[in-house]
């Protein structure tokens, strides 16, 4: 009898995983929310930091891509791919999609993310009905689906809202953001992740140019004085103004510091809302926390505000 389940490998391209128990937990999980899943050789590898080193994790991105499952899914991100964006053959991730492979991952992922963007192997910026080929920031294996603490693996909205996405049936996401933007409507490509791992990226080949898109953005460990500097050089970069919207997700992680004296990462978003003409919308569930949604890369979305409810539909 064929196996109708959607084939999913999980894959690690960057941090390494340091043991194996929530690996093999999300496999039992995902088989048990309908997929097929099958673990990549290399996927438990270590190399100092990394999962194996450069090139096993380079093999592994490519082996995945020849393989083309419906999902391939990152076990964790980390640190790591920045190292391998030179080496990837980006035509190869780009016949992946066009075969119908959902690449999904958020955090350190995010540099393969762009990466597709900027090289065109991220798929085309509008697609038919219920399809889930491209590239989604998203949940991964090891935290989202196999949490120690959690019986069910990890956060039951997150793992809903990943079912829907690499089923077809998601077409879009909501969220409530602050007051003052009711009426907002826009459509841009989406386009985003980790803030640091966004800024890495710039001045290189690899980043994505990307105007009147609608970018999206979260980070850890990063102090109010670190995030603010960024989105400045963002800003002062062009980039900012050159967005339909900004969506900012979870950025927590950090220490306050004694220095600080009032200012907070509300007094940040207040003062860069003084400087961009793009809108800057908070609340977004996106970022290093178990509740998280998939959000499609590289997509054209319509973004709708009606009163505090944010629709971003594609």
């Amino acid at each position: 009898m064929t196996d109708t389940r959607p084939s999913l490998i999980i894959y690690s391209p960057a941090g390494v995983v340091p043991t194996a128990a929530p690996v093999r937990k999300a496999l039992k999980r995902l088989t048990a929310l309908g997929f097929a899943p099958t673990l990549d050789a290399s996927a438990l590898s270590k190399h100092q930091r990394f999962a194996g080193d450069d090139a096993e994790r380079l093999a592994a991105i490519h082996r995945v891509a020849e393989a083309s499952p419906a999902v391939a899914l990152a076990t964790r991100g980390g640190y790591g791919l920045t190292r391998l964006l030179d080496q990837i053959e980006w035509p190869l991730i780009a016949r992946s999609v066009e075969q119908g492979t959902a690449w999904v991952g958020y955090s350190d992922v995010t540099a393969l993310q762009l990466a597709a963007l900027a090289h065109k192997a991220a798929g085309p910026e509008t697609v038919e009905e219920g399809v889930t080929a491209g590239f989604w920031a998203g949940p991964m294996a090891s935290d989202d689906f196999g949490r120690a603490d959690s019986p069910e693996g990890g956060d039951d909205v997150t793992q809903e809202v990943f079912v829907e996405a690499m089923t077809g049936e998601l077409e879009a996401v909501g969220f409530r953001t602050e007051a003052g933007f009711d009426g907002l409507e826009t459509r841009g490509r989406l386009w985003g992740g980790n803030m640091a791992v966004l800024q890495a990226m710039l001045g290189t080949r690899h980043f994505p140019k990307i105007k009147n898109g609608v970018l999206f953005l979260e980070d850890i460990n990063e102090h109010p004085y670190r995030i603010e500097r960024t989105l400045l050089q963002l800003h002062q970069g062009g980039i900012l103004d050159q967005q339909k919207a900004i969506l900012l997700g979870t950025f927590n992680g950090f220490k306050k510091s004694p220095l600080d004296r009032g200012y907070t990462l509300k007094t940040v978003i207040a003062y860069l809302r003084t400087l961009t003409s793009a809108p800057i919308l908070t609340g977004l569930p996106f970022g290093h926390v178990p509740t998280k949604l998939c959000l499609p890369l590289g997509r054209k979305v319509n973004l709708v505000v009606q009163g505090r409810d944010v629709l971003v539909m594609w």
